[in-house]
């Protein structure tokens, strides 16, 4: 695996002097459970290494209890939309946008955005509604988050908006990284407002939280661009015992030590979490536009 360049590392002060464009978005709101990010799950029914800078190519012990691979691991069905069940009247809380970063570009996938990769395997469930909590359908939902290494993917040949691709500040000049797609997709939402993932837990980078990036666009227009992050306690569950991620050890930025995007007012932005009967992660959240 190529080490990662010194470069990667240092976009806290990228962050702040590179010009990226600020979504201009409306006003938005996020409807989510339980803030600390746990809780029981209604189910539906059913029917490589990633350590960078070590020569050790042995498998590290994995003390976490979820399980580490490819998305193979999640046998379980995506839950049915009870996940999504509010009290009986619809609260808001209505929330600043947040930037759409410069590692964004257009990506068509399937439900599978992992393209092979390992990690901890994660559904990424995700309910769009609008202000009388209605679910909304037809409407794309696009993401994007980094690889356990904190890097993005960077091969743009196939997408019709990459314009604002900031290139080997995404990637550190990781060639597996600029060949590749991996971590990006887009879906419809369905008659419920759903779209559902199968994608990995994401890895960290200096200056920002553990976070994962998304879209909403309905007839071509962007009608907001924000960002998904988790509880530093479980960000630091993971970091500290899961195999694919322990080598790097705890993110250098939390959200208590104010991320520069969440800012303190990061509650309404974490994702609820809970653990799957597979030992796989279930990660999920409502999105509330007006």
């Amino acid at each position: 695996m190529m080490k990662l360049k010194p470069e990667l590392y240092s976009r806290r002060k990228m962050l702040k002097t590179l010009g990226v464009s600020v979504a201009a978005v409306p006003m938005l709101a996020f409807l989510g459970c339980n803030s600390d990010g746990m809780g029981s799950v209604p189910m539906a029914d059913s029917n490589t290494d990633t350590d960078t800078g070590s020569n050790d190519t042995s498998t590290p012990t994995n003390d976490s209890d979820y399980v580490a691979g490819t998305t193979a691991l999640i046998t379980e069905d995506f839950p049915d939309d009870s996940l999504f069940a509010t009290a009986s009247s619809c609260v808001v809380a209505l929330t600043k946008a947040t930037t759409e970063g410069p590692c964004y570009f257009q990506a068509d996938s399937d439900e599978d955005i992992s393209q092979g990769l390992t990690g901890l395997p994660m559904m990424l469930c995700l309910q769009l509604i609008d202000s009388d909590c209605n679910p909304l359908a037809n409407h794309e939902i696009s993401v994007w988050h980094c690889d356990t290494r904190g890097i993005y993917s960077a091969d743009t040949s196939s997408s019709s908006d990459s314009g604002r691709f900031a290139g080997d500040f995404c990637t550190g000049g990781d060639q597996e990284a600029e060949r590749s797609t991996w971590y990006r997709g887009s879906l419809i939402t369905d008659s419920s407002g759903r779209v559902n993932f199968k994608t990995h837990f994401p890895g960290w980078y200096s200056g920002r939280t553990i976070h994962i990036h998304f879209k909403v666009t309905n007839n071509n227009m962007d009608s907001v661009i924000s960002q998904f992050c988790f509880s530093d306690e479980f960000a630091k569950e993971i970091c500290t015992t899961h195999s694919e991620y322990k080598s790097r050890g705890e993110q250098d930025t939390t959200l208590a030590s104010n991320d520069n995007v969440f800012g303190r007012d990061y509650e309404q932005f974490i994702m609820n979490t809970a653990k799957n009967s597979d030992g796989t992660l279930l990660a999920y959240h409502t999105i509330q536009i007006s």
